[in-house]
């Protein structure tokens, strides 16, 4: 399995909220990280975050960019009210994701007026 297989095994088992198939792709020393709210977790913590989340989401896969041991996706994530782009830099090590940087947007927001040039000036 190449690394690009990986993390797309990753989103179809988060896809089909089937956290056994999750863990099994996490490497026992896994490191997972949300740079934007500053958390961290295990290999366990981050399958419990996943498996008792609220609601049932559904996962796209973008885009994947791969190199070496390193793999990229773009993913869209929805609950059919609610829908997020994700960001997730991944290493993977004997076809297990070792280390995983996640991060989440909410998609569909307006862009902050007071940020974007005034149209026609």
């Amino acid at each position: 399995m190449t690394v690009d297989d990986v993390l797309r095994a990753y989103w179809s088992a988060i896809d089909a909220a089937d956290w056994a198939a999750v863990a099994d792709l996490l490497h026992d020393d896994f490191s997972g990280r949300y740079p934007a709210t500053g958390e961290h977790f295990d290999k366990a913590g981050f399958v419990r975050l996943n498996a008792e989340y609220p609601g049932r989401w559904r996962a796209e896969v973008v885009d994947v960019v791969a190199s070496g041991g390193r793999v990229v996706t773009h993913t869209r994530v929805s609950d059919g009210h609610e829908s997020h782009v994700v960001a997730s830099f991944a290493s993977v090590d004997a076809g297990r994701i070792a280390e995983l940087v996640e991060i989440w947007a909410e998609e569909g927001l307006a862009p902050p007026a007071d940020r974007r040039p005034v149209p026609g000036q």
